[in-house]
């Protein structure tokens, strides 16, 4: 007699775990957000992403862990010469969701977990909006490429070293440059 084994995969919408439908012990769920996703967003900062997103939900009673890992690398635009810049995104989320209003729990959770708390009719947890927060919340404040990597033009321009010879050829067509030096 042959052995049958019975997978159960757990359908749902990209970012979208449906906690009603799981079944107790470990769920596994794997996204890839690219530039569409953050499109969504409306968001001017992230130019094009490569990003993979695992989540692992274990489910145990009336609790609900979601441990979350995010990697990859988002381009976003340098702060010194507007070029793309690549940067590596390594982000694990940690949540614990309940239901009810907040403050109404009387658990306690360990304090390494965010606690997300849903409504008690909501049968599903969107985690579009959550991984969007920890991206954007992973980059630094100055986005630089590494010294030497600007764009060399943007990095000329800069210094002062374009401004001049725009001024030159500016004075060249010019009635009033003589006038210029006068005062």
């Amino acid at each position: 007699m042959r052995a049958q084994i019975y997978l159960r995969v757990v359908m749902s919408e990209e970012f979208v775990i449906p906690l009603n439908g799981l079944s107790a012990g470990k769920n596994e769920f794997r996204w890839q957000a690219s530039k569409e996703f953050f499109e969504t967003f409306e968001n001017s900062e992230i130019l094009d992403a490569q990003l993979d997103a695992s989540v692992s939900v274990e489910k145990s009673g009336r609790y609900i862990g979601v441990d979350c890992e995010v990697v990859g690398t988002v381009t976003v635009e340098c702060d010194r010469c507007l070029g793309d810049l690549k940067m590596p995104v390594d982000e694990e989320i940690l949540l614990s969701v309940k239901f009810g209003e907040e403050g109404t729990s009387e658990e306690t959770d360990d304090s390494e977990r965010e606690v997300i708390y849903l409504p008690q009719d909501d049968a599903v947890l969107d985690m579009k909006q959550i991984i969007y927060d920890y991206v954007c919340l992973s980059l630094p404040m100055q986005r630089f490429h590494a010294e030497g990597e600007c764009d060399p033009d943007a990095m000329r321009y800069l210094a002062g070293e374009g401004a001049e010879e725009e001024d030159v050829k500016e004075d060249s067509y010019n009635p009033f440059a003589a006038l210029k030096g006068m005062f």
